[in-house]
């Protein structure tokens, strides 16, 4: 089953194209790096599909239905940055806030939100520390916070923007496992990552990205050094074309 499909997408930003005619489909229980050099547009595409930065033209449909009805039905990862660590709430107050779009602006919380909340909290290891407040936190205990606050929407679709930038390889691997784990339960999880060698190794399908879509399949069909060299610009006998073991 298709659970993302984006057609012909295109994006400028300030007079500027970022992408042109993107199209990418993303099944049910795919894990999907999105991988491309600097400037590829590739945090672009992931807030283009979830309507944060306009599109020029092009489609977005999850599982079938236009984005506008299917929003709730994603659930998004954003860089550490992005997120206030410094407002004064707990762990599990944080991963709540993630349920606005279900929950709403006035109703409050009912019992099958706290349980999302606490089945989220579980999963990224947080329990013991769900009373915590966010600014108490390490950079990796930060992370699973913002993953825990995405699966409390109970998503079928994962969006990840460089989940793993700043962590420690603990931290790294335990995210990671989470990943595929939610990908073979069926959820559809696109990931942009600057590891390059472990996207490879780790994710089912690789999306190669520079302005447009250079190229898609399994890591192992992506062999080809012609597909890198256009993608991130790099010449023959680059040291990325050996670590990443293609000709």
């Amino acid at each position: 089953m298709t659970a993302l499909s984006v057609k012909s997408l295109t994006v400028a930003l300030g007079g500027r194209p970022v992408l042109r005619d993107v199209d990418l489909t993303v099944e049910a229980g795919d894990f999907m790096g999105l991988i491309g050099p600097n400037g590829a547009g590739k945090t672009t595409l992931l807030r283009s599909v979830l309507g944060l930065v306009k599109r020029s033209s092009g489609t977005v449909e999850v599982e079938g239905a236009p984005i506008a009805r299917a929003r709730q039905r994603i659930g998004y990862v954003p860089q550490r940055h992005e997120f206030a660590w410094d407002f004064p709430i707990s762990v599990e107050d944080a991963v709540l806030a993630g349920r606005v779009r279900r929950v709403g602006w006035i109703r409050r919380p009912g019992v099958d939100d706290h349980r999302a909340v606490n089945e989220a909290v579980a999963r990224v290891g947080m329990t013991a520390l769900r009373r915590r407040p966010v600014g108490q936190l390490s950079g990796g205990q930060r992370q699973r916070v913002l993953v825990a606050r995405a699966l409390a929407l109970r998503p079928s679709v994962l969006l990840l923007d460089e989940p793993f930038t700043g962590l420690d390889v603990p931290t790294q691997e335990l995210l990671t496992d989470l990943f595929a784990e939610l990908s073979r339960e069926g959820r559809a999880v696109l990931m942009t990552t600057h590891d390059l060698v472990a996207a490879v190794h780790t994710c089912s399908t690789i999306c190669l990205v520079n302005g447009t879509v250079i190229a898609t399949g399994a890591p192992e069909a992506l062999r080809d050094a012609a597909l890198w060299r256009t993608a991130f610009g790099i010449r023959d006998g680059s040291p990325l074309l050996a670590a990443l073991g293609v000709k």
